[in-house]
């Protein structure tokens, strides 16, 4: 079969947004190591040079992928606290947490992974990293009337991390129950937690 190398009429802003979501798929279908821009090109259906009109090498790409990552995971956060009281919002949060890395655990390791991490100039991704956790920080602060708001964010992400880190390492085969349940169980005891210590309201 031949591969054309001809490319499809793109609008010069259509073809950056194309070039993530065929990284996306490369990444959900193949992994990390299937990933490049040579492949990235060949599944948008354009000429091996057309990314690097947008990225100078993978990095950048992968930067702008796990960006996309993060403001898709804010969306998430966001979306929990609609309707709910602020310490329901907390334990929402945590369950859209865990359920946005089962759904994408490929995005997801990329976005907490060697290959982004402390890898700077890429303001795009620190941007939309923020923004996520920006999220947390505000469900923290509704709930939490104290000082210890800081304390409560870092330890509410550790936990629901932990739990999405061996969701999506299959390390979760004895819980005996779905993720949805399990990580409302686990945001519920962190919350009467401290609940039972007053850092938070019991509401």
């Amino acid at each position: 079969m031949s591969t054309s190398t001809s490319e499809p009429p793109y609008h010069h802003g259509d073809l950056h947004p194309a070039l993530i979501e065929a990284a996306l798929a490369i990444l959900s279908e193949a992994g990390f190591a299937g990933l490049s821009l040579r492949a990235v090109a060949g599944r948008a259906g354009v000429s091996p040079m057309a990314p690097y009109r947008h990225f100078a090498d993978k990095a950048a790409l992968l930067a702008a992928v796990a960006a996309l990552g993060f403001r898709r995971l804010a969306t998430r956060l966001e979306a929990a606290l609609a309707g709910v009281s602020p310490r329901q919002g907390l334990a929402a949060q945590g369950i859209a947490y865990v359920r946005f890395a089962c759904a994408e655990p490929a995005l997801f390791r990329l976005m907490f992974g060697p290959e982004i991490i402390d890898k700077p100039g890429h303001p795009e991704l620190a941007e939309a990293g923020e923004q996520a956790h920006a999220a947390l920080r505000r469900a923290v602060a509704a709930c939490v009337p104290g000082g210890q708001a800081a304390d409560v964010a870092l330890a509410a992400w550790s936990l629901v991390h932990g739990l999405s880190m061996l969701a999506v390492d299959g390390r979760l085969g004895g819980a005996g129950t779905d993720i949805d349940t399990l990580a409302g169980r686990i945001t519920r005891l962190f919350g009467d937690g401290l609940a039972a210590s007053g850092i938070i309201r019991s509401a």
